[in-house]
């Protein structure tokens, strides 16, 4: 059984930087592709950020490109989000998700099981 285990949201000011960590079980995690997406109150969910399972592929949504780094930890079964210069429009709940292909516009979606439960990140004006 599959789990994906986000941490590390929280409150912070526009400017103020955040990194989530999220941590796999039940997969061979060095053989998967990982992401994150994000769904901000009363918006669609939308794709972050995915990286490759050797890391050599990323992948990033236009609005977070330069502000937002995805990184990974094999042997801890573990994958980052670093995220930089917040906005209040990064508000949002942010979902890690197991097996996010790395390429642009995929339009593939991972199943339910796939997905952590989020963690809230909120930045205040």
């Amino acid at each position: 059984q599959v789990q994906v285990a986000e941490s590390g949201g929280g409150l912070v000011q526009a400017g103020g930087s955040l990194r989530l960590s999220c941590e796999v079980s039940g997969r061979t995690f060095n053989r998967d592709d990982m992401g994150w997406y994000r769904q901000a109150p009363g918006k669609k969910r939308e794709f972050v950020a995915a990286m490759s399972w050797s890391g050599s592929i990323i992948n990033y949504h236009g609005n977070v490109k330069g502000r937002f780094t995805i990184s990974r930890d094999n042997a801890k079964n573990t994958v980052y989000l670093q995220m930089n210069n917040l906005t209040p429009e990064d508000t949002a709940i942010y979902f890690c998700v197991v097996d996010t292909p790395p390429t642009p516009n995929s339009t593939y979606i991972p199943r339910d099981e796939l997905w952590g439960q989020g963690t809230t990140v909120t930045v205040s004006s």
